[in-house]
């Protein structure tokens, strides 16, 4: 999804934040990207693959932040997925439709 011609579009002073996957983004199109310094730069949460190796070029540039999948890590987050999980847990325990189900395919 990010690719290098999504990563030309930017203007000079964008600061990319993926917090998605690792794998929607083309990390040597970002690495490019802000070694030419053609974006501000670039903060990462998620990689491809995770962690990265440490001769990795993004971690040598000095416009990257690379930390390591923690997006989530608040306590109203994880307080929020526990709920979540719990409702869905009751859910199927009671033979019900889960209310946060991800792969909706099974329904089918």
């Amino acid at each position: 999804m990010v690719d290098a011609e999504f990563l030309a579009k930017l203007k000079s002073n964008a600061v990319l934040v993926n917090t998605a996957r690792g794998g929607v983004l083309d990390q040597s199109a970002l690495y490019k990207t802000l070694k030419e310094r053609r974006i501000f730069a670039a903060a990462l949460d998620v990689t491809d693959p995770e962690p990265l190796p440490l001769d990795n070029p993004l971690l040598e540039l000095d416009n990257c932040i690379i930390v390591p999948h923690i997006a989530s890590a608040s306590v109203q987050s994880r307080d929020m997925m526990a709920f979540l999980s719990a409702k869905n847990l009751i859910a199927g325990v009671n033979g019900e439709r889960l209310p946060h189900c991800v792969n909706l395919e099974v329904y089918e």
